[in-house]
C-alpha cells in the first residue's frame, strides 16, 4: 500500500511494458471480435511530470525524455506508432504528462471493447476514476488485483488481455506472479497475459523463469531490457512475460529492443534478450 508509481512514471521500465502492451493490443484489434483488458495494478492513470514526485525522482528524463522528439529507425518507429500516439494524446505538443496503462488501453479501445482497471490504493483509486472519466466501456474497481485474477476470469468476450504489473514491494510478489498466472490460466487458457517484473541485484529471475516453465503452458515469451550493468544499485532494467504471445511479437521485439536499449542505455552494461519459456508439461 506504500508504493506510488508517480515517482517512477515514464522510466525505462514503463517504456518496455507499455510498448509491448501497445503491440499486443494492436494485434488483438486486427480481428473484429471484441476484447476485454483486465489491468490488475492500474495506478492513477495519468502522471504529471512536473509534480513533486516526478521532480524528486526524475526517472522519466532517462526514459520517455530520451524518446520525446527523437525518432529511432524507421522500422522501429512504425512499431512504436501506437505508443507514440498514446503519449501524444495526453500532451499538447510538449511533454508534460505520461499515460499509465489504463489510459493507454482506453485510447486504443474500440467501441465494443472493455477495460477493467483495478487499483487497491485508496488515494490512487480515486485519482484513476478522475483520469478515466465517464466511459461506458470501462469499470474502475477498488480491489486487490491478485484476488481479481481468479474472480474476474474468464471475461464474457472470451478474448482479451490480462496485465499484471505489481510493485514488487514484497519478496512474496515473485511467487504470487506464478501462482496468479496458474489460477488465471486455468479459467482463461486462451487469453493473452502480460506480466512485468524488475531486474535488480538479487532479483530471483532464474527462479521465476524456472517456475514458469514448470507451469506447463506451451507458449510463453520473456523479453528483458537493461539500461545499466546488472551489478549497479537500484533498478537496472525490467522484463515482461507474455503468455500466448501474438505470433508477430517476437520478431517485433527483435526490432524494438535493440533500438530502445541503445537509446536508453545509461552505461556500457546495457543489454536485451528474448527467451522462450515454453512449458514442460
Amino acid at each position: 500500500m506504500n508504493y506510488r508509481h508517480a515517482f517512477h512514471a515514464g522510466n525505462h521500465a514503463d517504456i518496455l511494458k507499455h510498448v509491448v502492451l501497445t503491440r499486443i493490443l494492436d494485434y488483438l484489434k486486427r480481428k473484429a471480435k471484441p476484447i476485454r483488458v483486465i489491468d490488475t495494478h492500474a495506478g492513477i492513470g495519468l502522471y504529471d511530470l512536473g509534480a513533486s514526485e516526478a521532480v524528486r525522482s526524475p526517472e522519466w528524463r532517462e526514459g520517455i525524455g530520451r524518446l520525446d522528439g527523437a525518432p529511432l529507425t524507421a522500422e522501429a518507429e512504425a512499431l512504436l506508432a501506437p505508443f507514440r500516439a498514446a503519449v501524444a494524446a495526453v500532451n499538447a505538443g510538449r511533454l508534460l504528462h505520461y499515460p499509465g496503462s489504463p489510459l493507454i488501453v482506453q485510447q486504443m479501445l474500440r467501441a465494443d471493447d472493455a477495460l477493467e482497471a483495478i487499483e487497491l490504493h485508496p488515494v490512487d483509486h480515486g485519482l484513476l476514476v478522475d483520469a478515466l472519466g465517464r466511459d461506458g466501456r470501462i469499470k474502475v474497481l477498488h480491489l486487490d488485483g491478485w484476488l481479481a485474477l481468479g474472480a474476474h476470469l474468464p471475461p464474457k468476450e472470451r478474448r482479451g488481455l490480462v496485465l499484471v504489473d505489481p510493485p514488487f514491494e514484497e519478496a512474496a510478489d515473485w511467487g504470487r506472479l506464478v501462482d496468479g498466472l496458474k489460477a488465471a490460466h486455468r479459467r482463461f487458457a486462451n487469453g493473452v497475459y502480460l506480466l512485468w517484473y524488475p531486474l535488480k541485484a538479487g532479483a530471483p529471475v532464474d527462479i521465476l523463469h524456472r517456475d514458469l516453465r514448470a507451469v506447463g503452458i506451451p507458449r510463453i515469451l520473456a523479453a528483458e531490457m537493461s539500461v545499466r550493468d546488472a551489478g549497479a544499485a537500484g533498478l537496472s532494467g525490467s522484463g515482461v512475460i507474455v503468455v500466448n504471445p501474438p505470433f508477430t511479437l517476437e520478431a517485433e521485439l527483435g526490432v524494438l529492443l535493440p533500438a530502445l536499449t541503445a537509446r536508453l542505455a545509461q552505461d556500457g552494461g546495457a543489454s536485451w534478450r528474448i527467451r522462450s519459456l515454453g512449458g514442460e508439461a
